[in-house]
């Protein structure tokens, strides 16, 4: 490293880019994912967060066993680009055998619940539903 880095300081004594920026999935199965190579912007990072987990959804998926794949992921943030281009905001999505509220424009999951959860539910103050295949 050629950036003098005095002890104390909070910024490099040349500046320059923050680099060594690691990115992590939203459910991770504990691995991690390689630095980028290139240097992301905070707008660049932000919009990497594809899609945000509240706490108490954090929580339910926990309670109920249910983990995702970055793949899932990816899919499920997918439709929900497809829904707000409708013009939705608060959506139902189904993805497999399991029901979430996602707040839209915020790309958060409010709450999710498994199939057995679901039975004889009914789901309030939504303006859409999306199923993902």
């Amino acid at each position: 490293m050629s950036d003098r880095m005095l002890v104390g300081h909070l910024a490099a004594a040349r500046p320059g880019p923050v680099t060594g920026i690691r990115t992590y999935p939203a459910q991770s199965d504990g691995g991690t994912t390689a630095a980028s190579h290139a240097d992301p912007s905070f707008e660049q990072l932000l919009a990497q967060a594809r899609l945000k987990f509240s706490h108490h959804a954090e929580q339910r998926l926990q309670q109920r066993g249910i983990k995702f794949q970055p793949e899932q992921i990816d899919r499920i943030a997918s439709a929900l680009d497809q829904a707000e281009a409708k013009g939705a905001k608060d959506s139902l999505v189904l993805f497999r055998d399991i029901a979430m509220i996602v707040n839209v424009p915020n790309r958060t999951v409010v709450t999710a619940m498994d199939g057995s959860s679901m039975r004889e539910h009914v789901f309030t103050q939504i303006d859409s539903a999306v199923v993902v295949s």
